[in-house]
């Protein structure tokens, strides 16, 4: 669960200007391009068979590497993360996301 936290900063990634945007980063396996996935946590979440909370399954693919990454996560009736599964790829945090972006943006003159 703590891994969760730390990925997701206690529950998701929001940014003020998106407050039903949670953002989780993936990296494909054989790539090094990581991918930023954008979860609506008003539509995208589905109810669960239980009833008790949500889940979601989503395919991300780069625009560099055409690897598909499978994500799965489960919420809790408050929308927060509690379980995740990612196929063909590994889940990596932002600060990852923000390196990958530095280091193949064209340089500024």
């Amino acid at each position: 669960m703590n891994f969760l936290r730390s990925l997701f900063g206690g529950g998701g990634q929001h940014n003020s200007s998106d407050p039903n945007g949670l953002y989780i980063y993936v990296q494909p396996k054989g790539c090094d391009e990581v991918v930023r996935v954008r979860i609506n946590l008003m539509n995208d979440l589905s109810e669960s068979d239980e009833g008790q909370g949500y889940i979601v399954h989503k395919v991300a693919r780069g625009t560099k590497c055409h690897q598909n990454v499978e994500i799965f996560l489960t919420f809790n009736g408050q929308r927060k993360v509690v379980e995740q599964h990612i196929e063909g790829g590994t889940a990596v945090d932002a600060a990852a996301y923000q390196a990958w972006l530095a280091a193949n943006s064209p340089p500024t003159p």
